[in-house]
């Protein structure tokens, strides 16, 4: 992970950033609300902003729920607002829900910067829609990683047979977009049969009890792509538990620590890796731009990083595993 930060602080260079900037000696202060505290992909995203947060000489605060629920993450967000930070990153936990307390915040002249998912349409500055307010949007082309899903899950079951999609809820910007992707990439498939989305509320016990449940209804399911974090891991255990590893196939999107051994030990055939680390240091990086007078992009895009028992062992895969 060091040597990652190493990497991506060129960033700061290319930017013309620098704690030089500070306007009359004021120190800004940045907020981060991750969509949850106990996911390790915001966990890394926190890492990589301290990173940026420490390089620029800014002040990084952070608060959010250990649950994904945005009745909660709002009251968390309300008091974000009243300490008054200069900048606010934030993962929205629901693409409306959101809009009106973050409005709020930009109303107060506090900069929002969207990052992992998005509120309204995700396309922010162009005048369009109640949600078009932030001044960037900072996070992976998730269409496209549902793309490179579904192709890799098309792969592994020789482009034939029966398949489903394991994910949150709807109206998560980033799940919705990988469920768009993996279903764009599978009507390439005349001979793959696409079953109804199961939704697990983010609870890897609910996404595995599904894949009993599914199989009972199909039988011949030789396929599940999980969404996220929990509905991947979840699915793994599912599979595992019906003692069907490596005949029914899962592709993961998401990489935690414990992907490696799946996908040595074969449960995962694929992970899809974001970038987390990367994600929260270019918020950072694009909110200390705007707060000190900066032109920034209203949309920052990172990458992803595809892992499979092949490959986990090299250093440049593995360091996008992750932090717990």
């Amino acid at each position: 992970m060091k040597k990652l930060f190493r990497v991506i602080a060129t960033i700061a260079v290319l930017f013309g950033f620098s704690s030089q900037s500070f306007a009359d000696g004021h120190k800004p202060t940045i907020a981060l609300v991750p969509g949850l505290t106990t996911d390790a992909f915001y966990i890394t995203m926190h890492k990589g902003a301290m990173a940026a947060a420490d390089a620029l000489g800014v002040e990084l605060l952070f608060q959010g729920s250990p649950e994904w629920n945005a009745s909660l993450q709002i009251p968390i967000l309300n008091a974000v607002i009243a300490k008054k930070p200069d900048a606010i990153l934030i993962a929205p936990n629901d693409k409306q829900q959101l809009i009106a307390p973050l409005k709020a915040a930009a109303d107060a002249g506090i900069a929002v910067i969207c990052v992992d998912t998005f509120i309204d349409d995700g396309v922010f500055q162009d005048g369009m829609g109640d949600g078009d307010f932030p001044i960037s949007y900072v996070a992976s082309d998730n269409v496209l990683g549902g793309v490179m899903a579904g192709n890799a899950l098309a792969n592994a079951i020789g482009k034939k047979g029966t398949v489903y999609v394991s994910n949150v809820k709807p109206g998560i910007s980033t799940t919705d977009q990988r469920e768009e992707g993996f279903k764009a990439a599978m009507a390439n498939y005349p001979d793959i049969t696409v079953l109804e989305t199961q939704f697990n509320d983010d609870d890897a016990n609910k996404a595995s009890a599904q894949v009993n449940a599914v199989v009972a209804r199909a039988p011949d399911l030789a396929g599940i792509f999980g969404a996220n974090l929990f509905s991947a891991i979840g699915s793994a255990d599912g599979v595992k538990a019906m003692g069907k590893s490596g005949e029914i196939k899962v592709v993961a999107f998401d990489a935690p620590t414990r992907i490696v051994d799946d996908l040595k030990s074969g449960l995962v055939d694929m992970a899809i890796a974001q970038h987390p680390a990367e994600i929260g240091y270019m918020g950072v990086m694009v909110a200390f731009g705007h707060v000190t007078g900066n032109p920034v992009p209203v949309s920052v895009g990172t990458g992803f990083t595809v892992m499979t028992a092949d490959n986990i062992d090299d250093p440049d895969i593995s360091k996008y595993v992750y932090s717990d």
